[in-house]
């Protein structure tokens, strides 16, 4: 590889990692080149991009970037997904690699923090990002509601007890 190709594809993955808030470190070794499309694709459609990288290259391009952390990662045949939607990512991954046990999982990093596969895997059981964000705005909404209920009950209440005293009054 000429060096300009070197660092133009260093400047290239610093570029994408700066902007990108979670990454997932794969091995790779064994998967068919049709795997590797299918796992491409799957996470395309997650928005997330696939590199294969020179552990060399990867350190470089990882230098000032939250992918530092993962730099202790960078060993082997490895495959960097990164991406903006952490869940997502963890989520494409790890079903692909339940499809496919020669994707391993090596671990992550999310907002310039270390991940084990464990934690890959934890992050790939959460709900989406709209699943928690309808949760949040209902527990939100919950008291909210509650006290407009009982606000309106006093009115409902008295109105109820009028209409009560209406019917004993024409009843007598």
């Amino acid at each position: 590889m000429i060096k300009q190709d070197k660092q133009r594809i260093v400047e290239e993955l610093h570029a994408a990692w700066s902007e990108s808030t979670a990454g997932v470190v794969t091995h790779y070794r064994g998967l068919t080149v049709s795997q590797m499309g299918d796992l491409r694709r799957d996470l395309h459609n997650a928005d997330v991009s696939l590199q294969v990288v020179k552990n060399t290259l990867a350190r470089r391009a990882a230098e000032g970037t939250g992918f530092k952390a993962a730099e202790e990662l960078f060993t082997g045949p490895v495959a960097i997904a990164f991406g903006k939607d952490p869940v997502a990512m963890a989520k494409a991954i790890s079903d692909f690699a339940k499809k496919n046990d020669k994707l391993l999982v090596q671990g992550g990093v999310l907002d310039g923090k270390l991940m084990d596969a464990a934690g890959v895997k934890a992050l790939a059981s959460l709900p989406s990002r709209e699943v928690l964000l309808s949760k949040m705005l209902g527990s939100m909404q919950a008291p909210i509601s509650g006290f407009v209920r009982t606000l309106a009950e006093v009115p409902a209440s008295f109105v109820r007890t009028l209409a009560a005293i209406r019917d004993q009054k024409e009843a007598a």
